[in-house]
């Protein structure tokens, strides 16, 4: 199997667990941690559910690799991820010491593994991180771009039902 298939075989499962953060009515993002070919951690976006802006796909999943490695380095681990890391994601993937991440949609807001900024890849900071951007792209970008439309639509059925009980 080629690495492109790897990833995106890979990407697939990560979107699996962004499904799981929709079922929650999270934003939908998932994230998937593979040391030799083998899935060691999975997560998807909890910040909504557990009151916490930390509990991001990739802190969940990272959070669990290191109990399952027994290890706060995650060497030689492979991030995926199916939407680009932001600042503070970014910040710890380095801290990890991954080695490689695999995004799939670019977040042109808070993007920090090449989009608005590169923090996995500034070489001021003492470890970089090998990066593979657009693996499913479409699909990932699709899957986030159904939720906010849904959330829009679900948030303005609310204000008109909330303005027709006022009036």
């Amino acid at each position: 199997m080629s690495e492109l298939e790897q990833d995106r075989y890979w990407m697939s499962q990560a979107l699996i667990y962004a499904d799981k953060a929709e079922q929650q009515n999270e934003i939908p993002v998932g994230a998937v941690i593979v040391k030799d070919n083998k899935l060691i951690a999975a997560g998807w976006n909890q910040s909504i559910c557990n009151h916490d802006p930390s509990a991001h796909a990739e802190m969940q999943a990272i959070r669990q690799a290191g109990q399952v490695l027994k290890n706060y380095r995650l060497v030689d681990c492979t991030l995926y991820v199916t939407l680009e890391p932001c600042p503070m994601c970014a910040g710890l993937l380095v801290h990890s010491r991954l080695s490689r991440v695999v995004f799939g949609a670019k977040d042109a807001k808070t993007g920090a593994a090449g989009s608005i900024m590169n923090i996995v890849r500034d070489p001021k900071l003492n470890h970089q991180l090998d990066v593979t951007d657009g693996v499913l792209a479409d699909e990932c970008a699709q899957k986030l771009s159904a939720f906010f439309r849904r959330r829009r639509k679900e948030i303005k059925e609310a204000k008109k039902k909330q303005k027709a009980a006022q009036g």
